[in-house]
């Protein structure tokens, strides 16, 4: 029997696993940080903090596992979109912190972009319009407001390609962190755009030169490595990719027309497909499977499980306490509550927009927002609406891809913990929703590229795999309703979307 290891590092916590090649899960380990937001929309993060989280995990996964180093034959590493990606110094060290996915900082770049090089050329070539999700605006930003980080930056590297470098000394970047950097990725050719590099001023140097598929092999361990993980030296590390991706690879989606939606701190619902699809507003990147053929066509809230986290955290002292203090977990305390509230949770709209949103509104003004409260709701009420805003996010991110979808979806992430919110999810959807039996979907996807890549495992071995879970079918009269309450969560928007404009002026007076 041999083992492979998958490291995942997300938003805001790395989490390691280790299972056999017959897909059993033996240990796991989960290291939690936070993101900085120094001002209203920025949102960064140092990498060591990244890096250090990931060798706890690794370290402990392994010590955890108790199993011969020798068995242990691999280790994928998928990671957060970073955005920027890391600007590291001539001396490989971090310049600034990364400017993470989550960061909408970089409006001026957005518009000068758009006005100097136009949608249409971006689209031609990257698939991708302009929007300060991208990455190559917040490399912009950097260059034109932090000159000297500018002049010091050697080479920009996501975070999972920066923790497999400090652990090989090796250099490359998948195709899917390569690609979801936006403007400056030839989508027709799976390639570094000289054209457009050449006209946004950003030289090619300062991206990796050699762009791998996920199941390729980065580098072996060094020896310095290995001996702080507790693994051996030369074991192969595996690129992967983004995060998002490598949990649809976990949930068993290797196929065009399959549509699968990892909800974490974000939520990244999306269309694997072969061919270009009809859908608008669409972000697309390379898969992390057959990356040359297969693309990864995405929509999806900027906040989905940070919307409930916030709540949890900023109006459930009582509940979290309690749970401190030996009760029951704050979150199946508030499950139990808006499971004795009605559909719509009587008249309650809340907009999830905490962060601005990216597709398929791109509206970085977009505000959280609660439309209907009266004395007569609670706070049961308020948390079912968040839970109802997530699911009713997902449906518009589903309605953008402008397919026919078939009769189900996968659903993966922590909202699948929640008996409520999964069949919320199908009863504002429509459609029979199917969940990861473990809550490891990024790992699970992780160690099957490692099998993959080290060639213990090949793809029609990780298929046989049990990895999802019974469906969930949808209720006929819940989803009539919620049809009627998804218009007005449409309408909202629209209706308020000038106000919202109006409110970041006055933020920034």
């Amino acid at each position: 029997m041999f083992y492979l290891l998958g490291t995942d590092i997300g938003t805001s916590g790395t989490k390691t696993i280790l299972m056999d090649t017959e897909g059993n899960l033996i240990a796991q380990d989960l290291q939690e940080y936070d993101v900085l937001t120094p001002r209203p929309l920025w949102a960064e993060q140092w990498p060591d903090v990244w890096l250090e989280a990931a060798k706890v995990s690794i370290k402990n996964t392994v010590k955890k596992a108790n199993v011969p180093a020798e068995k242990i034959r691999g280790i994928a590493t998928s990671g957060l979109y970073g955005g920027s990606g890391i600007p590291l110094d001539e001396n490989m060290e971090p310049v600034r912190p990364c400017m993470i996915w989550m960061d909408r900082r970089a409006e001026e770049e957005t518009k000068w972009v758009l006005d100097t090089i136009g949608e249409e050329k971006l689209l031609d070539i990257t698939h991708n319009g302009a929007d300060p999700y991208y990455g190559f605006t917040k490399i912009l930003w950097m260059k034109n407001n932090e000159p000297e980080n500018w002049n010091k930056t050697k080479l920009f590297l996501p975070p999972n390609d920066y923790v497999i470098y400090k652990l090989t000394g090796n250099i490359a970047i998948d195709y899917s962190s390569a690609g979801n950097i936006g403007g400056i990725f030839n989508m027709n050719n799976r390639t570094w755009s000289k054209e457009m590099m050449d006209a946004m001023g950003i030289p090619m140097s300062m991206m990796p030169e050699k762009i791998v598929e996920s199941t390729d092999i980065v580098g072996g361990l060094t020896k310095e490595a290995a001996s702080e993980l507790g693994l051996s030296e030369g074991m192969p590390v595996i690129a992967s990719g983004i995060d998002c991706g490598a949990a649809n690879i976990g949930l068993g989606v290797s196929e065009s027309g399959i549509y699968a939606a990892a909800i974490g701190t974000s939520m990244c619902a999306a269309l694997i497909s072969d061919k270009p699809i009809k859908g608008k507003n669409l972000i697309v990147w390379p898969y992390l499977y057959d990356a040359q053929r297969l693309s990864y066509y995405f929509a999806g809230g900027a906040t989905a499980g940070a919307i409930v986290k916030w709540f949890r955290q900023t109006m459930c002292q009582f509940e979290v306490e309690a749970e401190k203090n030996g009760g029951e977990n704050a979150y199946d305390v508030l499950n139990k509550q808006a499971a004795t509230i009605p559909v719509g949770s009587e008249g309650l709209i809340v907009l999830p927009y905490f962060m601005g949103e990216r597709s398929p509104i791109w509206d970085s003004d977009a505000k959280g927002t609660m439309v209907g409260l009266t004395l007569a709701h609670t706070k049961a009420h308020i948390y079912r609406a968040f839970l109802e805003a997530v699911a009713f996010s997902l449906r518009d991110a589903m309605e953008a891809t402008g397919e026919n979808l078939g009769e189900s979806i996968i659903i993966a992430g922590g909202v699948t913990k929640s008996k409520l919110w999964r069949q919320i999810f199908a009863d504002v959807t429509g459609y029979s929703v199917v969940c990861p039996i473990h809550d490891v979907e990024a790992n699970m996807g992780d160690v099957m590229l490692a099998g993959i890549g080290t060639g213990l495992l090949s793809y029609e071995d990780v298929k046989k795999w049990q990895v999802l879970d019974q469906k969930i079918m949808p209720d006929p009269q819940n989803h009539e309703k919620y049809n009627e309450y998804y218009r007005v969560y449409k309408s909202v928007y629209q209706h308020l979307k000038q106000d919202m404009k109006t409110l970041s002026r006055l933020s920034k007076i």
